[in-house]
């Protein structure tokens, strides 16, 4: 029978198919080998930007999984934790994991510090009295989460209560505002992932000794930052009384505008500047690490539409604004040592006496002073620092070589902040414009890559805020 082809076609057909296989092999082996070294250097980034590996991370995963914290006020009675517990629920979906960090019912803590405070006496303080009022001060925390608990269980949820050392969220000992060193999420991550939804006490922690600690006020907001970044976590819902950040308070400015994205560097600023929305450290938390964090109002019903704002990287936001946000701070107090020696080193030793004191120290100006040699140093504290630094400074009077300190509580702090002042000239120009129009002085002023901040006296402060709010149009979007 004769073949199809003649033998020497036969051959060369053989001979090709033999090269493409090996053409194919090549190309396979090239691919394989450039998704394992992807795949290496893309395991490699996420363990670099990741915290420390006792932090137990787990990036690359299957199921999705959410933090959401829910503060004082969102647990003030019984109808709000239920409502609480809804809200969860509704966040509850296939390929989705749920933890929750609580704060103490509102007013709890207040009542429990006092408690503290009346049978320690004023006799017990420091070291002998913030290890019991760490204790005492974490029990409100421990009800909200049990109560959670609860009403998540009469809807028909598995769900159970984890306190601080059962997660374990470890801590310093600084006791009453101790710092998180450390969060094994391993054992979140097995509860959660197996349909539980856990619901953790927020603003405690335990210390290397096992003993109760505490992160301070406002720490639930860190624990659930550090919570969401211990077990990987695709974002926090921070759920409170408002419905998201604006651009500047509401109660002043009626028309003020809920920011829909607002990075990190922005909030933190805004957080430190005095706005209530977010703790301080957890926004630093939450940009060290890169969890997205949505701030959203627990006053609405579950289904009701509420996109709130995204506190994000600033690669995120498509649209940056000069200007983003107003904010303002009375709680300030402008302390000026009259006087001084003006001399190198004098500023350095006067800093040096504060910082001893644990004395944080915002605006200085130092102009010269009447007298020939001597200059005045005005500074910013916190008013309820204002007589702690004037007791680190009064007994060093001579050594120091002043001769009087002046303290002014009745100033306030009013500040412009904003990622886009970074490339744009006149920012400052057009709030000192706006304020000087308005006939209100400023007695001091700071500045950073995104803010510029003014001491004012207090009584102008919400026509200052006003003012500028207007002159950068943030009313307008």
């Amino acid at each position: 029978m004769n073949a199809p082809f003649p033998r020497q076609g036969n051959n060369n057909r053989l001979a090709g198919l033999a090269s493409t296989l090996l053409a194919l092999t090549f190309f396979a082996l090239t691919f394989l080998a450039l998704t394992f070294a992807s795949a290496q250097g893309l395991c490699l980034h996420f363990w670099r930007a990741a915290p420390p590996s006792s932090w137990h991370i787990e990036h690359l995963r299957e199921m999705t999984r959410i933090v959401l914290k829910f503060g004082g006020t969102s647990m003030g009675d019984l109808d709000r934790i239920d409502r609480a517990a809804r809200l969860t629920l509704a966040e509850r979906r296939p390929g989705t994991s749920l933890a929750v960090v609580v704060s103490a019912m509102a007013g709890e803590t207040n009542r429990l510090v006092a408690l503290a405070r009346g049978a320690a006496g004023e006799g017990l303080i420091g070291a002998a009295f913030d290890d019991e009022y760490d204790v005492i001060a974490a029990a409100g925390e421990q009800v909200s989460a049990g109560l959670l608990a609860l009403a998540l269980r009469r809807h028909g949820a598995r769900a159970r209560s984890w306190l601080g050392w059962q997660a374990p969220v470890r801590t310093d000992s600084a006791h009453s505002k101790a710092r998180i060193t450390d969060i094994d999420g391993s054992a979140l991550i097995q509860a959660i992932e197996g349909g539980e939804i856990a619901v953790i006490a927020g603003f405690q922690g335990v210390d290397p000794e096992g003993r109760v600690s505490t992160l301070g006020r406002g720490g639930s907001d860190t624990s659930a930052v550090a919570i969401a970044a211990a077990i990987g976590a695709a974002r926090c819902d921070i759920y409170t009384d408002v419905d998201g950040v604006y651009t500047t308070d509401p109660r002043i400015v009626p028309k003020a505008r809920r920011i829909a994205r607002i990075s990190y560097e922005e909030m933190l600023e805004m957080a430190s500047l005095g706005a209530k929305v977010l703790q301080t450290r957890s926004v630093e938390m939450a940009m060290n690490w890169g969890v997205p964090v949505r701030v959203l109002s627990s006053f609405v019903e579950p289904g009701h539409d509420q996109p709130g704002t995204l506190v994000c990287s600033e690669d995120q936001i498509v649209e940056k604004h000069v200007v983003s946000a107003v904010a303002y701070s009375r709680d300030e107090a402008r302390v000026t040592i009259l006087g001084l020696k003006d001399e190198p080193g004098r500023a350095a030793r006067v800093f040096g006496l504060l910082a001893e004191a644990n004395i944080n120290v915002d605006m200085i100006v130092q102009s010269q002073s009447r007298q020939p040699g001597t200059a005045n140093l005005l500074f910013t504290v916190a008013e309820n620092d204002a007589d702690k630094a004037v007791a680190a400074l009064q007994p060093r009077q001579a050594e120091l070589e002043f001769d009087a300190i002046d303290v002014r509580r009745d100033v306030a702090k009013v500040s412009v902040i904003g990622v886009g002042m970074r490339s744009h000239a006149g920012v400052a120009y057009a709030m000192f414009k706006a304020l000087a129009a308005k006939g209100i002085n400023i007695e001091a002023i700071s500045t950073s890559e995104i803010k510029t901040s003014v001491l004012v006296d207090s009584q102008y402060t919400e026509l200052a805020v006003r003012a500028l709010h207007n002159a950068y149009g943030l009313e307008n979007g």
